[in-house]
């Protein structure tokens, strides 16, 4: 089981994702609001909060959505997470379609640490269900 701890949007691809508290995310296309929501396999992207915090450790100062992560979500370690893996959060299904990324090393946080944790511990998911996400829901794997 695991909890939001951040709900991330940017109005435009290329610019970091905000923490909005909460969002609808639209069955099939991603969460509303979203520069990367759309008709494709990575509609919404989560992210370890324990790997975010670890990171942090290590000196980077970043803030919820500095990796163009969706959702900041404790208590999984996603990349062991099979592809094919549900997920629910109220009436929120989401699929696992993608475990990590390729990076353009022109990201800010990589330019700044030698690093980023994206492209290895973030995945991508498809809107199965629709509804609410907030910060403090519960998140569960389903099957």
């Amino acid at each position: 089981m695991g909890r939001i701890m951040a709900v991330c949007v940017s109005e435009k691809r290329g610019t970091q994702k905000k923490n909005i508290q909460e969002a609808e995310l639209i069955e099939d296309f991603g969460i509303a609001g979203d520069a990367h929501a759309g008709k494709w396999h990575r509609q919404v992207s989560l992210l370890s909060y324990e790997k975010i915090e670890a990171f942090k450790d290590r000196g980077a100062e970043v803030t919820d959505g500095a990796f163009g992560e969706n959702l900041v979500v404790s208590g999984f370690d996603f990349k062991t997470i099979p592809v094919g893996t549900k997920f629910q959060c109220n009436d929120v299904i989401l699929e696992l379609t993608q475990i990590g990324k390729q990076c353009h090393h022109g990201c800010e946080i990589f330019q700044k640490m030698g690093d980023c944790i994206m492209p290895r511990e973030g995945v991508f998911t498809k809107v199965i269900h629709g509804g609410k996400i907030k910060v403090g829901d519960e998140l569960v794997m389903i099957g």
